[in-house]
């Protein structure tokens, strides 16, 4: 079963703008969108990772969602994160996504509870026929310690509205097996910046990004390029943008990342506890590295 992806290219795994007191400052949000937007960025994800959807409240993630569908007003593809690791949980915010008019739903693995390889298969399965949107697997074992293997991304890839997965396993080999297995049936983003090219030699669409946020012009290009056959020229690229995807990790997702967004003129605020501040050692590699590609 040929499923179209959602989107190809670059979609920004967006952070979330906030006030000193650490609630959402939709001003700056709304400036932040039409930036990224503006800037050829393919799709916006909404309460993922990057975006501190953990040590958001209920009322706040959806809300967030909410927002987000309505302000970016079909100028390209909100997708939702709405995954828990509890199936109830999940299922209630993805319902309200869909019913906001999210494009499509990113679900991570349950985390901490985890559960068996036959459990995913009935918790994907429950929210897939509770809703009616596309739904993207988010396989990032570092954050959940559980990780989709291949047999059961195949047997997910059987519902038809689960359209892709997110792959931020770091498993080259895992993910070869995947596209072996699922085809087009499965479409695959790489949920790691510093492997983008390396995933799209193995049938990937793009890239759910956290690079997006400083450089969204840049990261659509290099998945661009490669899907306009330029292979040497996106090669170039991911190389010349290596040290940039790699500092912006210098410590825990969002805080080095966050601390970019502000650097660069954007009013990102601070994270959410326990997410703490950059040492200033890391703070000056962030700000040293940003000089360094001219984006300060």
């Amino acid at each position: 079963m040929t499923k179209e992806p959602i989107f190809t290219g670059a979609a920004v795994a967006i952070i979330t703008p906030m006030n000193a007191d650490g609630s959402v400052n939709y001003a700056e949000f709304a400036k932040f969108v039409d930036w990224q937007i503006e800037n050829g960025t393919d799709a916006v994800v909404i309460c993922g990772t990057t975006g501190e959807s953990s040590t958001l409240r209920v009322a706040e993630h959806l809300e967030c969602i909410k927002w987000c569908v309505d302000y970016v007003a079909g100028r390209c593809k909100v997708i939702a994160g709405t995954g828990s690791n509890s199936t109830q949980c999940a299922i209630e915010m993805s319902v309200e996504a869909c019913e906001y008019g999210a494009d499509a739903l990113l679900l991570v693995t349950p985390y901490y509870n985890k559960t068996s390889q036959r459990g995913l298969v009935v918790h994907y399965t429950a929210i897939h026929d509770a809703t009616d949107k596309p739904i993207i697997l988010y396989n990032v074992p570092s954050r959940t310690g559980l990780n989709i293997q291949p047999e059961t991304a195949f047997e997910l890839s059987k519902l038809p509205r689960i359209n892709g997965i997110k792959e931020a396993s770091g498993n080259l080999a895992q993910i070869a097996r995947v596209h072996e297995l699922c085809s087009d049936s499965l479409n695959i983003w790489s949920g790691n910046d510093d492997q983008i090219f390396d995933i799209m030699q193995l049938g990937g669409k793009g890239v759910i990004s956290v690079l997006s946020n400083v450089c969204p012009a840049q990261t659509h290009e290099i998945v661009q390029k490669y899907i306009d056959g330029d292979v040497v020229g996106s090669k170039a690229m991911m190389d010349k943008y290596m040290k940039l995807a790699k500092n912006l990790f210098c410590d825990v997702n969002p805080i080095p990342v966050k601390d970019a967004v502000n650097m660069i003129g954007f009013a990102a605020g601070p994270c959410r506890l326990p997410l703490v501040e950059l040492s200033a050692e890391n703070k000056k590699l962030v700000s040293d590295t940003l000089a360094e590609y001219g984006l300060i």
